[in-house]
């Protein structure tokens, strides 16, 4: 495999994640689509080209690139004209307005494979409403959605002895024990 993630198959190049780079992958040609394996793995699948000299990209491929190279966002081949979801392209725009704003948008891509593109994608939408867009409050958000539900209220333990007396907070003890007066060593 090349060292741009392409796999040559039938005088057509098909991209893969770039994780393969350097490494055997396995092609399986069927009527209407190119299936790439590598360890037992899928880490491709294009729909076939009966053409010649056609390249294939796969944006999602190249993920772990964009987090070495932000800035391929911008210009590299993979990425013209990428057909996101609207909330995720709206995003793009937003944050493209600031100095790191590539690599803040590669924070929230990269936050697809841990939480799902429409959980990002909704992330994404009420960053939007909220006229604040940042890759930050998008990661905050996605955190807020998959927290666990809080527990309900704890009751005690049938095999515990009740309390007889119950504890009170008294700072002035630790005071004491600071000045050197009771039980202070």
């Amino acid at each position: 495999m090349s060292p741009t993630s392409l796999v040559n198959f039938d005088r057509n190049r098909y991209s893969v994640e770039a994780r393969c780079v350097g490494k055997v992958v396995t092609v399986r040609a069927y009527a209407t689509r190119i299936a790439l394996i590598h360890d037992g793995k899928q880490v491709g699948l294009h729909r076939r080209q009966y053409g010649r000299d056609k390249t294939l990209f796969e944006p999602w491929h190249y993920l772990d690139v964009l987090k070495q190279k932000p800035g391929a966002l911008r210009n590299g081949t993979p990425f013209i004209n990428w057909d996101l979801p609207q909330a995720l392209q709206k995003t793009r725009e937003r944050l493209n307005r600031r100095p790191d704003g590539d690599r803040q948008f590669v924070g929230v891509l990269s936050a697809v494979p841990v939480h799902g593109l429409e959980a990002v994608e909704q992330a994404c939408a009420e960053a939007l409403v909220s006229k604040t867009v940042s890759r930050d409050l998008i990661l905050n958000i996605l955190s807020r959605t998959n927290e666990p539900a809080p527990a309900s209220s704890c009751q005690a333990l049938a095999h515990l002895p009740e309390l007889k007396l119950l504890p009170q907070a008294d700072c002035h003890r630790y005071n004491r024990l600071l000045s050197g007066g009771d039980h202070a060593s």
